[in-house]
């Protein structure tokens, strides 16, 4: 019997075929899978993200569709992919070139980078945020605050005034002071610190939106529909604080809630966030 199995067995192997993996063959693999794991990372950080998502969900459906042999959406799937990868390219156009730029200046960290990885702000900066936040609402000061989340912002981030300080209270009151020249858009803030004002976001198309909400209200919900910042909004008509956060809005929040969403949003993890935030603190006062 056993020597039944054994012959059955040698056969069997006999008929598979293994290849030889040598040294360099090890490489080669790693290397493919450090690119595809960064490149998968960097998709993340952008809004093809959701295109990924999408895909997926259409793999499934093609799977199910093939399954049980609905040939009519077989046919529709076979004779719109072709057109589908030309529109891939066309409306993640500015991701792509984005890459293409970041490769050609080998910022190869900045492109491998994860910005997920750890805090997102300090406590301080929570501190700060909540309480200039809260000082304009008194006054009935506008303004527009985006958080960066996991997709950069680097796009909007451009099409404002570069500012690159560190987050405080006096600051964002400064900036939104009705009558000053960066008042009018959005600030942007990336960490601790407070990349751009006067950026200028996308307005949200959505028709279920209340109607009295103005043009700040909309282009909060639009930046928070494409990716998965933290928008805080302040009415300059009565001072309420809204929330937008994933294409929805919340409208008329307190103190306490917008502290816990800060403090959610910030994805506390590293120790360290409280000592960085002093060193850029005296880092700007001495360029000052």
């Amino acid at each position: 019997m056993w020597d039944n199995l054994k012959d059955f067995l040698a056969k069997y192997f006999n008929r598979l075929l293994i290849p030889r993996i040598h040294l360099l063959d090890w490489v080669e693999i790693l290397l493919i899978a450090f690119v595809l794991y960064h490149l998968i990372k960097w998709i993340k950080r952008t809004r093809a993200w959701y295109l990924v998502k999408g895909m997926v969900i259409l793999v499934v459906v093609w799977v199910l569709v093939s399954l049980f042999r609905f040939t009519a959406i077989q046919w529709i799937f076979v004779n719109t992919i072709n057109v589908g990868i030309i529109a891939i390219f066309i409306i993640f156009q500015p991701e792509l070139r984005r890459a293409l730029e970041q490769l050609g200046q080998r910022r190869l960290l900045s492109f491998f980078g994860d910005s997920d990885s750890g805090e997102r702000y300090s406590d301080e900066t929570r501190d700060e945020i909540l309480t200039g936040v809260f000082e304009m609402a008194k006054v009935k000061t506008g303004a527009l605050i985006c958080i960066e989340g996991v997709i950069s912002l680097e796009d909007y981030e451009r099409s404002g005034i570069p500012t690159d300080s560190v987050v405080t209270a006096a600051l964002l009151i400064n900036i939104f002071e009705k009558n000053t020249p960066l008042h009018d858009g959005a600030v942007i803030i990336r960490g601790n610190r407070a990349a751009a004002a006067t950026c200028i976001l996308p307005v949200s198309e959505n028709m279920r939106l209340s109607k009295d909400l103005g043009t700040r209200h909309r282009a909060g919900v639009g930046l928070s529909e494409i990716t998965d910042a933290l928008v805080i909004i302040v009415s300059e008509e009565n001072g309420k604080v809204s929330i937008a956060q994933k294409g929805q809005l919340i409208r008329g929040v307190d103190q306490e809630f917008l502290s816990n969403k800060l403090l959610e949003f910030q994805n506390k993890s590293t120790p360290q966030s409280r000592l960085l935030f002093r060193k850029e603190r005296e880092k700007d006062g001495k360029k000052a």
